[in-house]
């Protein structure tokens, strides 16, 4: 079985100033993207530029090595990924089950939670090796903490 390769971009964005904007970007393409080509392929409406990072310095998503390994999860097991294109993480956002085993993280069950009717079982599954996407992480983890010195 082959893995995606993961990394998280983090930038500024001019109209969201106090704190990097987060976009995991799987197999060098950011998520963002991905999901517009999706969504706007499977015909959703609203589709195409709705979703942007999230702001980890801006909101209680508490440490990256818990929100992106699943642990700062809702009650129904889902993580937040993405947020609106207008930094909102509740405006639009775009979320998955995490989940961790012996070798691998796996991303999947994604979900549009304001609009549950939709079918997003073809997208993904997106599955990392453990200790790349480990990595990966730490250095999202490093990148916000020398942000903040």
């Amino acid at each position: 079985m082959t893995s995606n390769e993961i990394r998280f971009d983090c930038q500024r964005r001019d109209d969201y100033g106090d704190g990097l904007e987060v976009i995991p970007c799987i197999d060098g393409m950011p998520l963002t993207d991905l999901i517009d080509r999706f969504e706007t392929g499977a015909g959703m409406q609203p589709a195409g530029d709705a979703y942007g990072g999230i702001f980890p310095q801006l909101f209680p998503y508490g440490p990256m090595e818990d929100h992106f390994h699943g642990r700062s999860a809702d009650t129904w097991g889902m993580t937040l990924l993405l947020g609106c294109e207008c930094g909102e993480p509740g405006c639009w956002p775009l979320t998955a089950r995490i989940t961790v085993t012996g070798d691998l993280v796996i991303w999947d069950s994604f979900e549009q939670s304001h609009r549950p009717e939709r079918d997003y079982t073809a997208f993904g599954p997106f599955r990392f090796d453990r200790n790349r996407y480990r990595d990966a992480v730490q250095a999202l983890s490093a990148k916000i903490r020398s942000d903040d010195a």
